[in-house]
């Protein structure tokens, strides 16, 4: 099921029907454990909602007072593109040693009035050169520690600024309307598959300019790794989102502009729509 933040309440969507909840407070509604099997009980006492036909325009970024972290370095492409950008600061190395490392990259991204949803404006930094869209599955973590939900995410990047210092990097990460989040947040009553497919396509003046699409399969680390790394020494009291890393990365030749439009898919959970402010 997915459950969607919007300017009239919460929307469950289940077997193609749509709820609105009783519930208005959205922090208390998706910070529980079990999740999806309280949603599901919320359900069955709930009548189908007569019309959601303008659900796209009225959704929200699904993000209430967590805070959005991310994970660095947990597909092959991701290090290679971050040690060939770095080379020339000497921070290469630090790459690979990272993704054969035990312990993962986790950074801070945005709080919730630094993130945008699907249909919203992301930014590119004036100071920047070189940027680019990471499309990321987006963990829902409730303050327990367990996973509750998946999420689309658009970490988008300054390459030049973290290529000329890795400890650039919260300048190059962090910054307004560097983050999406959405359109929703798929609960399932199991992990997500394994083969599920991420896909990006970026057009600039309805021209496709870039397109690509991997399995998270392919990522080097479990997501409960990434959890338990994140809640080791810091407490979330109304759940975190945890970004898990690109698999895709535009060639270097490639940067964003003003008025491009990024479509990031992902199986499940549907399709994260920015254009670049």
């Amino acid at each position: 099921m997915k459950i969607y933040k919007t300017k009239r309440g919460i929307v469950i969507e289940h077997l193609n029907h749509y709820f609105l909840s009783k519930q208005q407070d959205w922090d208390s509604f998706i910070n529980r454990s079990n999740l999806f099997s309280r949603i599901a009980d919320e359900v069955r006492s709930l009548r189908g909602a007569a019309s959601m036909d303008d659900l796209p325009e009225i959704v929200l970024a699904p993000i209430g007072h967590q805070e959005v972290w991310a994970s660095g370095v947990t597909y092959m492409r991701s290090r290679e593109a971050r040690m060939e950008e770095s080379k020339d600061a000497g921070g290469g190395d630090f790459y690979a040693r990272v993704y054969e490392a035990e312990r993962p990259e986790l950074f801070f991204k945005a709080p919730a009035h630094r993130t945008v949803g699907t249909g919203q404006p992301v930014r590119i930094r004036k100071d920047s050169k070189w940027n680019v869209p990471e499309p990321e599955l987006t963990l829902f973590i409730c303050s327990t520690g367990s996973i509750e939900g998946y999420t689309i995410g658009n970490d988008m990047s300054s390459r030049d600024i973290e290529g000329e210092n890795p400890l650039y990097l919260p300048q190059a990460k962090s910054y307004d309307g560097a983050a999406a989040l959405g359109p929703c947040i798929y609960v399932a009553e199991s992990t997500i598959a394994s083969n599920t497919k991420i896909s990006i396509a970026i057009q600039r003046d309805q021209e496709l300019l870039f397109s690509n699409e991997i399995s998270i399969a392919r990522m080097k680390r479990k997501h409960t790794e990434l959890v338990e790394y994140l809640f080791r020494e810091m407490s979330f009291p109304f759940g975190a989102f945890l970004m898990t890393g690109t698999g895709i990365v535009p060639p270097e030749s490639f940067t964003l502009r003003s008025g491009d439009e990024i479509k990031i898919s992902i199986e499940h959970i549907g399709v994260l729509v920015n254009t670049v402010a």
